[in-house]
């Protein structure tokens, strides 16, 4: 589904489009992604655009929110679980300014970026492998 000849897709269809993205990982990957939780919302919340020090809500498209993989101990008090956050109308809007790139495709981008947070890698690594591959 292209949604370029449709209505902008709800919050629900964006949840099952990073399901379908989530689901397509290569083998392994959901499973080491272990208890992360994805969550789509139309926008971050003024709090965590304001602990980013970022002011227009549609610069962030994605959200990692936990301790990564790399920095758990089994010795700490169970923690909560990692979530992901896609944010819907960013996403929407930048799919929409590229008009190069399906949406299920931005979204898989969005969220395996993410994914990599959760692994423990920074921006810079995320770019470096995005530029490798």
């Amino acid at each position: 589904m292209t949604w370029s000849d449709r209505p902008a897709p709800s919050l629900d269809d964006f949840a099952l489009l990073a399901k379908q993205a989530f689901d397509a990982l290569p083998d392994g990957f959901p499973q080491l992604s272990g208890d992360v939780v994805i969550r789509v919302d139309d926008f971050p919340a003024d709090e965590v655009l304001d602990s980013l020090g970022i002011e227009d809500p549609f610069e962030l498209t994605g959200l990692y929110q936990g301790v990564d993989l790399g920095r758990r101990s089994v010795l700490d008090p169970a923690a909560e679980p990692s979530r992901i956050f896609l944010y819907r109308r960013p996403i929407l809007d930048e799919w929409a300014e590229r008009g190069d790139v399906p949406l299920g495709e931005l979204i898989s981008h969005v969220l395996v970026h993410e994914i990599g947070h959760h692994f423990g890698l920074s921006d810079d690594d995320i770019h470096r492998i995005e530029d490798e591959a």
